[in-house]
């Protein structure tokens, strides 16, 4: 049961986002009567700081997704915050303990959300609450895609499209800490600028006609060995006559459809392959987990903090993260 004692259970309530029907962000209604969650004795309650905002989001609120919860539900998953109770089967985290995680129980929209423990990530205790938020589902995907899915080593050459977003930057980061090559688009001047700044010498603004031939001319016309792909139904055709043999595009997101032509793969035997980390074994998860730790105690994990809205614009918050015209790192709630 939850403490009476601390002040945080000083109401069995909360304030939080609920969605009762799939829609426009109309759909996004800000409750203040929301039962604090009840953790299970494998879970964590946490007391939210901020949450990561990702398109997911947008996906699964729209009723555009494949796996939609049960209605009503709290949005989101990239939570960060303070542990303020344990259930009693779990070993390695105590009250007090500043965490983030990539999936939650209850929904991240919110003041409390409860988490089961193997899904947690534990930060350094003067981590900055806004970056513990950008970590979860970013540098998961990240790690799914460049490592356990793709498996690229050290001096191959990875171009990451919306290098200057939450994925991209989190990509760009962990594969140059692995050592790759690695070139970089992004949609505006501020975030290839962002970009730059991060590690990366050849940025090319994916908007502007004739990129592709930016890209092959920084590999000496050998291509890439790999591509991360956020919008792969505009890019996916273009990507593939940018591969080198053996190549290998990692489809991260994709709104719609779009027609290939197979023949661009076959000649070099180039590979097509899907990245979800909703879809991720709970072994690859923890593998993945264990890696971001390693890096946020390394340093190399540094996420770069875009937009910033409160709780009360999180309607905006969704509207922007769609139409945006350039990604500036990630965005997030402030709670």
């Amino acid at each position: 049961m939850l403490s009476n004692k601390a002040s945080w259970f000083s109401t069995t309530v909360m304030r939080a986002v609920v969605v009762n029907k799939f829609g426009g962000s109309e759909v996004l209604e800000i409750k203040r009567n929301v039962p604090i969650p009840k953790p299970k004795e494998n879970e964590v309650l946490v007391k939210v700081a901020a949450v990561g905002v990702n398109p997911v989001d947008v996906y699964i609120r729209s009723g555009n997704y494949s796996k939609l919860p049960t209605l009503p539900y709290i949005p989101g998953n990239d939570v960060c915050g303070t542990v303020v109770h344990v259930g009693g089967d779990v070993k390695n985290y105590q009250e007090g303990d500043r965490v983030c995680s990539f999936r939650t129980s209850s929904g991240a929209y919110g003041e409390y959300t409860s988490i089961c423990s193997k899904y947690l990530i534990k930060l350094p205790e003067d981590y900055d609450f806004v970056k513990g938020a950008a970590v979860g589902t970013p540098y998961l995907t990240a790690y799914r895609a460049l490592i356990q899915k793709a498996n690229f080593k050290p001096g191959q050459t990875i171009l990451i499209h919306g290098a200057s977003g939450g994925v991209g930057m989190a990509a760009t980061q962990l594969a140059i800490s692995k050592g790759m090559n690695v070139i970089g688009t992004a949609g505006t001047e501020e975030g290839m600028k962002m970009v730059r700044e991060n590690g990366v010498k050849y940025v090319f603004n994916h908007r502007e006609e004739g990129y592709a031939s930016s890209v092959m001319s920084a590999t000496g016309g050998q291509g890439v060995d790999g591509i991360i792909e956020m919008l792969s139904n505009v890019n996916l055709a273009r990507d593939l006559d940018m591969l080198a043999p053996k190549g290998m595009v990692l489809v991260v997101g994709s709104r719609g459809s779009i027609e290939i032509n197979p023949r661009a793969m076959m000649g070099r035997e180039t590979n097509i392959q899907g990245v979800a980390l909703g879809s991720s074994p709970d072994e690859d998860l923890r593998e993945a987990s264990l890696a971001v730790e390693v890096g946020l105690k390394q340093g190399w994990l540094n996420p770069v903090i875009g937009p910033k809205y409160s709780l009360n614009d999180v309607q905006q918050a969704h509207e922007d993260i769609i139409h945006n015209t350039g990604s500036k790192g990630k965005m997030v709630l402030i709670i």
